[in-house]
C-alpha cells in the first residue's frame, strides 16, 4: 500500500515546493527539524481482477511543521497567544488539528466533501472508515525513544542489541534537537574517529523488505512489543541498572546517544555515569531550554500520550465520536532504534485498563526510511565539512496545514516571525495554531452550526473559557484521567490559569 521511502520522499518534496524561504535554515550554517501527517486513501473502484494486487492509494501531506525551539517557563503567558513547544513534531500536530477544524467545518456547515461522516449520536462525525494517518518525523522523537546503544566495533547506534537490553538499561541518545554536541565520554574526545562518530551517525547496513532499517536481532516488526518493566515512574531496580554487559555476538554496549531532554523535577533521574550507564529509560522528560527550564514535555512522551487520547485535542472531541489516531509513525534516517520507539510510544501504555468507550492503546506501526532529510543536522554537517564558523539549530518554525485561507505561519520564539515587543498584545502577532487561534477557530465552527444540531456536551450548560470548553469534553477529560493515574503519574500539566482566556 505505501512504504516509509514512499512517505519520506513525499514529505522532502512537499517541504522544498510549499514551504517557503523564510524560515528555513541558512544555508551551510543551520539545521533544522521536520514532522508531517500524511493522508493515505485507497483510489476509488480498483479493479478486482487481481486479489492479490497491493492496493492503490493516494498519500497527500495534510500537516508540516519544522522546529527545534521551546520556550522557558517565563515566557508563558496565560492569553494563550504563544507558542509555547515549537519542536517540529508538535507544530505537525498543531497544523493537524488546524486541517481537522476546517474538515469540519466543511461537513458541518458546508455539506460539502469531507474526511468526516455523520456519527450515529447526534452533532457528531467520525472519520471515515477507508481513511488513516500516517505521522513523519525526520529524527527519532527527543526523549525517551532517542535512547539508544552504540556498540564498540561500529560508530552507529543502530546495531544488533536485545529486546531485554531496550526494555532495561539506564541509557538515552544524542544528536537531539536542543543537544549542542554529542556528549559522549571517549579516550580521545578530539580524535578524527571521535568527530566522525559524533557527527555522522549512520542506519545499519541491513534494512527489511518495507525500507525500515532495523536490528537484526529484533524479529518481525510485525509482532507486538514487549511491554517494559516500567510503572510511571516507580521504576524497578532491574530497570535502573547500569546497561554495560555484552550484545549478541559479542559486542560490547559501550555507550549511547544522548536526548537534550531532562528528566521530570521530583521524579527518578539520570545516573550521569559516563558511557552506557548515562541514562535511564521509560522516564518521562521535559525539553531542555536555554537557561530557563521549559514545562513542554518530551516529544516521545506527547506521541505515546496522543497514542491513547487522538490527535485532536479535547476541544475538537466535542464533534467526534471516536479519537483521530495514527496508523503509523515513519522516521527518516538517522540514530534509530525500533526497540526504543515501541519502548517510548507504546510499551509505556502498555498495561492501561478502564478506559472509556472508543479510547483505547493503539498498535501504531513503527518504520523507519532509508532517505535522509536534507537540512538535518547529520546532513548539513557532512556538506558543509570543516566549514568556517558553528552550525546551530534553526531559531524559525515553519507550520504548514491544508486549508484554503493562509495555510502558512511562519513564528520564531513562539510569535510570528518579525513580531515586536511592542506589537505582542495585538491580533497579527498571533500564530494560526496558537492556543487561543485555534480555540478562535473552534468557536467559528460553533457559531455556524445551529444550536440544536449541537453534540450534547456543549449543551449542558454555558461555556465561555478555554478551559471550560476542554472540561466539558467529558469523554476525553476521563481517558486523560486514566492515563495519568495509571501511567503518566509525572506528567506536567500547565496551571489551570494559562488556560482562562475567551
Amino acid at each position: 500500500m505505501w512504504t516509509a521511502d514512499e512517505i519520506a520522499r513525499l514529505c522532502y518534496e512537499h517541504y522544498e515546493i510549499r514551504l517557503p524561504k523564510q524560515g528555513k535554515p541558512e544555508p551551510n550554517r543551520e539545521w533544522t527539524l521536520l514532522a508531517a501527517v500524511v493522508k493515505i486513501q485507497p483510489i476509488s473502484e480498483q479493479s478486482c481482477d487481481c486479489p492479490d494486487k497491493p492496493m492503490q492509494v493516494t498519500k497527500e501531506v495534510v500537516s508540516m511543521g519544522t522546529g527545534t525551539k521551546c520556550i522557558g517557563q517565563s515566557k508563558m503567558r496565560k492569553s494563550g497567544d504563544i507558542l509555547n513547544d515549537s519542536h517540529a513534531e508538535v507544530i505537525a500536530r498543531r497544523s493537524f488539528q488546524r486541517y481537522l477544524l476546517h474538515q469540519l467545518h466543511l461537513a458541518a456547515t458546508l455539506k460539502q466533501d469531507s474526511i468526516f461522516v455523520p456519527g450515529t449520536q447526534k452533532g457528531l462525525w467520525k472519520l471515515r472508515p477507508d481513511l488513516l494517518f500516517v505521522f513523519f518525523s525526520s529524527h527519532t522523537p527527543c526523549g525517551d525513544a532517542s535512547i539508544i546503544p552504540m556498540l564498540e566495533f561500529e560508530d552507529q547506534p543502530c546495531c544488533p542489541v536485545s529486546r531485554d537490553w531496550a526494555n532495561n538499561p539506564t541509557v538515552e541518545a544524542s544528536g537531539n534537537i536542543e543537544a549542542t554536541e554529542d556528549k559522549r565520554k571517549c579516550k580521545d574526545p578530539d580524535s578524527p574517529m571521535t568527530k566522525k562518530m559524533r557527527l555522522e551517525p549512520r542506519i545499519p547496513a541491513k534494512e527489511v523488505a518495507n525500507g525500515a532499517a532495523h536490528h537484526q536481532s529484533f524479529g518481525s516488526q510485525e509482532s507486538g512489543p514487549i511491554p517494559p518493566d516500567v510503572s510511571n515512574t516507580n521504576l524497578p531496580s532491574k530497570s535502573q541498572a547500569a546497561v554495560g554487559g555484552m550484545a549478541p555476538g559479542g559486542a560490547k554496549v559501550v555507550d549511547v546517544y544522548r536526548t537534550g531532554a531532562k528528566c521530570v523535577p521530583g521524579e527518578a533521574g539520570d545516573s550521569g555515569k559516563p558511557g552506557a550507564a548515562y541514562h535511564q529509560v521509560g522516564l518521562f522528560r521535559v525539553k531542555p531550554g536555554r537557561g530557563d527550564r521549559t514545562c513542554s514535555m518530551s516529544c516521545s512522551d506527547k506521541l505515546a500520550r496522543w497514542n491513547v487520547l487522538g490527535c485532536q485535542g479535547a476541544l475538537l472531541m466535542h464533534f467526534l465520536e471516536e479519537p483521530i489516531y495514527l496508523s503509523a509513525v515513519v522516521i527518516g534516517k538517522c540514530p534509530y532504534s525500533q526497540e526504543a520507539m515501541q519502548r517510548a510510544l507504546t510499551g509505556r501504555c502498555q498495561n492501561i485498563l478502564a478506559l472509556p468507550k472508543g479510547f483505547g492503546i493503539q498498535e501504531v506501526k513503527l518504520q523507519q526510511s532509508t532517505l535522509l532529510f536534507e537540512q538535518s543536522r547529520c546532513a548539513v554537517q557532512a556538506k558543509r565539512a570543516d566549514g568556517p564558523g558553528r552550525l546551530v539549530p534553526c531559531g524559525a518554525a515553519i507550520s504548514w496545514s491544508a486549508v484554503p485561507e493562509q495555510p502558512l505561519d511562519v513564528t520564531a520564539n513562539g510569535f510570528p516571525q518579525g513580531t515586536t515587543k511592542k506589537g505582542i498584545r495585538s491580533l497579527q502577532a498571533r500564530s494560526r495554531i496558537s492556543k487561543v487561534e485555534l480555540f478562535r477557530s473552534f468557536q467559528k465552527l460553533l457559531s455556524s452550526i445551529s444550536e440544536d444540531k449541537w453534540p450534547d456536551s456543549l449543551r449542558v450548560r454555558k461555556l465561555e473559557t478555554y478551559q471550560e470548553f476542554k472540561e466539558a469534553a467529558s469523554a476525553y477529560q476521563e481517558a486523560w484521567n486514566v492515563l495519568q493515574k495509571q501511567a503518566f503519574a509525572s506528567w506536567i500539566r500547565n496551571p489551570p490559569d494559562y488556560h482562562q482566556f475567551k
